[in-house]
């Protein structure tokens, strides 16, 4: 009898060590998360032809496009439709970005102060549609809750930029399934005050994989004006030549 005592004695500590140890070991890590979303999206590199219509209460328009991406940093958009914006093109290579006007002939560098623009009237900014990774460097990452909805793990993860980050935003939250499709993206000021948000409107597969199908963003001052952006066809993994991300094919497209 005193030896089972002992052995139970000595036994519930290493029980009480080892839970803990292995749950934290299973817990997903907020940056990762964040980082594999990002990487979802874009995936290795990506063609994508696409719609974004521009909703005001008294009026409305909509433009046709195709997406390049490579790698991390770099971007290639093109207005295809309709006739009068067809050619204008916005450049992103790792930190620079260019846009291009046809009417203008002209290729324009978008100064860092002007990142926080508005991306051809609409109500996604040019760091938007840059799409850059900042937020997975230099942001501090936490897993605020999770949920189950319709069968799905989905994860509320808030994102604080460092003191010393070149960013706008007070704070960003980001709804994330657990197969990394962005279900919803919060953007916060530095007075904590939500002053957009994009939200998934519609989610199926596309390209061999489950992506965010219609995405809208709207400002919290005007819940009547928004923009949309619906995925037409999309292909991932394919090869896709450095000249592609170049200045010379923003002005003379060779696509």
């Amino acid at each position: 009898m005193v030896r089972t005592s002992m052995n139970k004695r000595f036994l519930l500590p290493l029980i009480l060590f080892v839970i803990p140890t292995y749950a934290a070991e299973t817990e997903p890590d907020a940056t990762r998360i964040v980082r594999e979303a990002i990487d979802h999206w874009r995936g290795l590199s990506s063609y994508t032809e696409m719609t974004m219509v521009i909703h005001r209460p008294d009026w409305e328009r909509s433009m046709t496009m195709r997406a390049w991406t490579k790698g991390k940093d770099q971007t290639l958009v093109r207005v295809v439709e309709p006739k009068k914006d067809r050619g204008n093109g916005t450049l992103t290579d790792e930190n620079s970005m260019w846009t291009f006007s046809p009417k203008v002939n002209r290729v324009i560098k978008i100064p860092s102060s002007m990142m926080g623009q508005s991306w051809m009237g609409s109500d996604f900014s040019n760091k938007d549609v840059a799409r850059a990774d900042d937020i997975v460097d230099q942001y501090d990452h936490t897993i605020l809750q999770r949920e189950e909805v319709d069968g799905v793990t989905v994860y509320d993860v808030q994102s604080i930029p460092h003191e010393d980050a070149a960013v706008v935003w007070g704070k960003e939250v980001l709804k994330i399934r657990d197969d990394y499709v962005v279900v919803e993206h919060a953007f916060f000021d530095q007075d904590d005050k939500l002053v957009k948000k994009l939200v998934s409107l519609e989610i199926g597969e596309m390209g061999g994989r489950t992506i965010a199908k219609r995405q809208r963003m709207v400002k919290t001052e005007e819940p009547n004006e928004w923009t949309e952006i619906s995925v037409n066809d999309v292909v991932y993994e394919i090869e896709l030549k450095d000249s592609l991300f170049t200045l010379s094919n923003l002005r003379n497209p060779r696509d």
